[in-house]
Formats: structure tokens, C-alpha cells, sequence
């Protein structure tokens, strides 16, 4: 990482200034960040800049081969397909730790999806960070491919919005007012235009869908989906008056099927230079050594049912092995020096958009989460400061 201006990050630094990022975080639209905003941002070298965005681009490249599409048509779970599925995702993201090997840090991938990450909060997050901390020169940004503000919010609305009127479209959610990322949604209303809603809020007449806009009935055209299946699962008692795998008039961004199809289930057919060796649970080969990896569910979201401690014995006690993978466990470096004496780690999301129409995806920003724990869970750093929810910023 860039030592210099770490150093006079460091330097600079003051809990008045934190808290003035703090009240600019929290004040800035209708509802506050539920979960902990870090300390600082990283600084990304040049050439770890570089690295870490060769590594997603080329992971993402990967999941638009003839090869990979064949695996993904088996990943969707039986009975959950959604009709009218589009052509390719309109976002996807790539979760890469940095870790420390033969002496330097490198981007190795922990997991990736095709589902909206934080795209409208990250936006903000980087306004008030520079806002707030004087230290962070005008030209570091945490954006890639030279987007201005302007640019990176074309390409958001172009990706989400399209060309329908913003009240004809959606962000669906389980409940928005309660989700932890409920201040994204809130950053998406206001740059965008556009509405969380309830999915129990949803009425559908004939094949069309529609929501109550300041009192009156509106049609949806376009779905922003932020509905994550696990937790609808869970949730039995909510009453819909549609389905999703109905044939409906709209348009789904991103498609659900890709939340199954990008996933998890991707990665024991990812082959990269910044990838490790991941298998299903029922191929786990026998001369493998089970300790170094760890076992994660593949329909689960937010570090759900991950086991950092897996065992033969729990692997044959699995129901459905074909179900659960077996990744090879990362050392994630201990890199940002802070005031209270414990180096923080951290990974980081590297979040593309693909507009329809484009020929791939577009790299646009990132997000941070950073930890002093034994993973990045809240749970994991209890008590602790300089962990949290960041953005990394480069030259």
C-alpha cells in the first residue's frame, strides 16, 4: 500500500475528524448506516492498483466463456428458475482478500456474485471521506477507468433505470426499512430517482406489477432486485401476491437466475492466477488436507453457515454435499498501521455494471471491509476500531 500517504493519514487523523465522517455518513439521506464505518480508507500503490483490477477483469472475463456457461446452466436450484432471463448480468462483483505471500500483498478471490452490491452508499461514502479528511488529496479516487462522478452515475442509471421513467422502477426488497444496507437504498432514491418497495407491498394484475407512489397506482417497467432468496426462504410468512418464477411483464435487473448462475457454485471452475483450488463437497479429493480449507454453503449470503473448521466427518455427515464447496483458506495480511496498535486487514469488492447494449462489463468503483478478527464479521471485531465498511482510493 502507498506508505507516504498512509503516514500522513495517520498524522492527521483525529476522532473529531472521524466524527464529522461519521455525521456526514449519517445525515446525508433519510436513514444512517447500521453497520460500522472504518476509520480511514486504503491506499492502493500503483502497482497493486494494476494487479487488483487485471485479477477481477480477468475472473469476470472468465464467466463469460462458452466453458463456464455450461457449468452455470446447472447451478439454479430445482423449481426456483425465473423466466425471461436476460443475456448476460447486469452487474457482477468480485470479493478479492489481500493477503500476504513470499513477502508481498496480493488480491486472491474469496467469492463473487451477480448481485447489487453498495454502488449508491459507496458513491457517498467517498464524497464525505473527502470531505471529512483533508489528508486525502484531490486527485485519489476509488474509482477506475478515469469515471467522474458524472460518468459513474450515467452508467449507474443507464444500467438500472434505462430509458423507463424512474417512477416505473423498483428496488425490490424484503422489508427495506429494516436491512442493514437500508442506507443504500437510500442513497439509490436520491441519486436515481427511484423507490425501495416492499415486495409484499407488490399487486399484480394479469402479467403486469404495480405499487403505490404517493398515492396513486403505478405500473413497474424494471425491477432493481435486492432480494436475497436464502432470506425469503426464511421468511414463510410473508404473503406475495405474485411469484417469481411467474411470466411476468418486466424487467428484472439483475435477472434472479444469476444470482444462482455467478455465485458460489462458480468457483471450483475459476482458473486463475488469483484464484484458489476449490471443490464440491462430494469431489473433495482424498489426499487433499481438509484443514486448509474452509466449507461454505453455496445458497447462502453474508458469511451464513461458513465453517472455518471443517472435518471428514462433517463432510460425511452433509446432506446434501453438492450443496456446499470446500475453499482453500487465504492469509489475509495484517497491513493498516493504526493509532491503537493492532494492523488492520481487509478485503476488497471490486463492483462492475454491464448497461444492456454494452459489449462486456464496466469496472466502475469498490468497497472495503476491514477486520482485525478471524473473519471480516461484525461478530469477529466486537470492540475493535479500524475495521468496518471503507473504500479503497489510488492515483
Amino acid at each position: 500500500m502507498e506508505p507516504q500517504l498512509r503516514s500522513a493519514f495517520n498524522a492527521d487523523f483525529s476522532a473529531d475528524k472521524y466524527a464529522a465522517l461519521l455525521r456526514c455518513v449519517n445525515e446525508a439521506v433519510r436513514w444512517p448506516a447500521d453497520f460500522r464505518i472504518s476509520e480511514t480508507p486504503i491506499f492502493l500503490t500503483p502497482e497493486f492498483t494494476d494487479e487488483v483490477v487485471a485479477a477481477a477483469r480477468t475472473i469476470e472475463a472468465q464467466t463469460r466463456t462458452p466453458e463456464f456457461k455450461q457449468h452455470a446452466a446447472l447451478a439454479i436450484p430445482a423449481g426456483l428458475e425465473v423466466p425471461n432471463e436476460s443475456s448476460h448480468p447486469e452487474v457482477v462483483i468480485v470479493d478479492l482478500g489481500i493477503c500476504e505471500e513470499a513477502g508481498r500483498l496480493v488480491p486472491r478471490l474469496i467469492e463473487l456474485q451477480a448481485f447489487p452490491s453498495l454502488f449508491g452508499f459507496q458513491f457517498m461514502l467517498l464524497g464525505c471521506m473527502r470531505r471529512s479528511f483533508p489528508a486525502i488529496p484531490a486527485n485519489w479516487t476509488s474509482t477506475f477507468g478515469g469515471l467522474h462522478d458524472a460518468d459513474y452515475l450515467a452508467l449507474l442509471r443507464r444500467t438500472i433505470v434505462g430509458e423507463a421513467n424512474p417512477e416505473n422502477v423498483v428496488l425490490l426488497e424484503i422489508e427495506p426499512q429494516k436491512q442493514k444496507t437500508r442506507i443504500d437504498f437510500a442513497c439509490t432514491e436520491v441519486l436515481l430517482g427511484i423507490r425501495s418497495v416492499c415486495l409484499t407491498e407488490v399487486k399484480k394484475k394479469g402479467r403486469q406489477l404495480f405499487y403505490k407512489r404517493d398515492g396513486r397506482e403505478v405500473r413497474i417497467d424494471r425491477i432493481y432486485n435486492r432480494v436475497i432468496f436464502d432470506e425469503l426462504e426464511r421468511r414463510p410468512d410473508l404473503k406475495l401476491d405474485f411469484s417469481f418464477q411467474e411470466d411476468l411483464e418486466v424487467k428484472w435487473i439483475p435477472h434472479p437466475n444469476w444470482y444462482y448462475r455467478i455465485s458460489k457454485h462458480s468457483l471450483p471452475f475459476l482458473k486463475t492466477p488469483h484464484t484458489s483450488p476449490a471443490y464440491f463437497a462430494d469431489e473433495f479429493p482424498p489426499n487433499e488436507s481438509i484443514e486448509d480449507y474452509v466449507l461454505k454453503p453455496l445458497y447462502s449470503f453474508a458469511g451464513l453457515g461458513v465453517d472455518m473448521e471443517p472435518t471428514r466427518e462433517k463432510l460425511s455427515a452433509l446432506e446434501k454435499p453438492r450443496e456446499w464447496i470446500l475453499q482453500k483458506k487465504v492469509q489475509y495480511a495484517e497491513f493498516v498501521p493504526t493509532p491503537d496498535g493492532p494492523k488492520s486487514k481487509a478485503e476488497i469488492r471490486m463492483m462492475f455494471v454491464w448497461p444492456e447494449g454494452d459489449r462486456k462489463p464496466v469496472l466502475v468503483n469498490n468497497l472495503v471491509r476491514m477486520s482485525q478478527g478471524k473473519m471480516m464479521g461484525v461478530d469477529f471485531n466486537k470492540e475493535k476500531t479500524w475495521v468496518g465498511s471503507s473504500i479503497a482510493l489510488h492515483r
